[in-house]
């Protein structure tokens, strides 16, 4: 093992939360051979292994936890052309949006809408990272992981992963699989897709701006309006801003009954929430189902952006994003967390899911 297992070492400057305790055991993973001796090593002493990416979707305990933690810290891209067709492979601890900027920069469409987006590549399949109408799971061909219990090499494909809106079999199972690497489809050449009506619009509006209608945005282009629209909802790190230290969205949208969803639209309209039904966002899902706005649920619910509660609030850019405001502990979050879903639940019937994951 080329890296050395430390002890008490401290988590909540690996977390874009910046909270809770140390991790018992600690092995920052820079190759697959690592990842392999560190859980021979976790399991000849019996203790429980958790697997680190880039810490912006996680949430630690005060606490901290028991057992190894390792970091994916393993680097390296392939990329493979046929024609237009690109196949491209990455190592699980690659950063996620410097690799999406590289992509853009060679025409190779298929991410640009996911620019901006913080963490590792491991962590994209497991979450199915998506924003913008797309998702991690439209470009995936296969992960290949390690399986925990017989430390073999496994190759996933997509439909193996049993991807669903923001979930997969890996988030199903988390002590199952670690992720080594993934590979993607990837295009060049080919017109961006723009599938969510907010980026269309502002695609719309850049092209005006530009006199440039009628022409199909660019992948560089399309990441750059990303980019802009995210920075605008503080979903882009910036050291400077009160609103860095989250994980983005807190909750994922809800996906409720059609009949449910017609409750909501109802209850909206006779509260005087909205004059009319079409003001209150809401999306089919399939199935004799409905996609709610769980920032526009959080603000109607009386949680306005810029809600504090000592050293936790709502993004004053977002009402989807929790933020920790400095020298908070994580009981308190997860407190300020339950008051949001509380608060969502008596107005409007509704539960909202936790996307962090939590490390009890």
């Amino acid at each position: 093992m080329k890296n050395v297992i430390q002890r008490a070492v401290p988590l909540a400057p690996l977390t874009s939360f910046e909270l809770g305790g140390p991790a018992e055991y600690f092995l920052r993973a820079e190759s697959e051979r690592d990842v392999v001796a560190g859980l021979r090593w976790a399991k000849r002493r019996g203790v429980p292994v958790r697997i680190l990416g880039g810490g912006s979707n996680l949430v630690i305990p005060d606490e901290g936890v028991g057992g190894l933690v390792v970091q994916m810290a393993t680097r390296g891209r392939e990329l493979k052309m046929d024609g237009d067709l690109a196949e491209l492979t990455v190592a699980a601890g690659e950063s996620w949006d410097p690799l999406v900027a590289w992509l853009t920069g060679q025409d190779l469409v298929g991410f640009e809408c996911l620019s901006g987006i913080p963490g590792s590549v491991g962590a994209t399949p497991i979450q199915n990272v998506g924003a913008y109408g797309h998702e991690v799971a439209d470009s995936l061909i296969w992960v290949r992981v390690l399986d925990r219990e017989t430390l073999e090499d496994r190759l996933l494909t997509s439909r193996d992963c049993d991807f669903g809106y923001r979930d997969s079999r890996f988030k199903r199972d988390l002590d199952r699989f670690v992720v080594l690497s993934v590979r993607f489809a990837l295009r060049r050449g080919a017109v961006p897709e723009i599938r969510y009506a907010e980026l269309e619009r502002a695609v719309a509006e850049r092209a005006e701006t530009k006199r440039t209608e009628g022409s199909a945005p660019t992948a560089s282009e399309v990441r750059e309006i990303v980019i802009g629209l995210r920075k605008r909802k503080s979903m882009v790190f910036d050291p400077d801003d009160e609103n860095r230290r989250c994980a983005g969205s807190f909750f994922t949208n809800p996906i409720i009954e059609a009949a449910d969803a017609d409750r909501v639209v109802r209850d909206a309209v006779e509260r005087g929430l909205v004059s009319a039904p079409s003001e209150v966002p809401r999306y089919a899902a399939g199935d004799g189902k409905s996609k709610l706005a769980a920032g526009w649920l959080i603000e109607r619910a009386g949680l306005c952006k810029g809600t504090r509660r000592g050293a936790f609030g709502i993004s004053s850019k977002h009402a989807l994003a929790l933020v920790h405001h400095g020298g908070g502990q994580t009981r308190d979050l997860m407190a300020f967390a339950e008051e949001v879903q509380g608060a969502v639940r008596e107005r409007f019937g509704v539960e909202l899911h936790r996307e962090p994951t939590l490390w009890a």
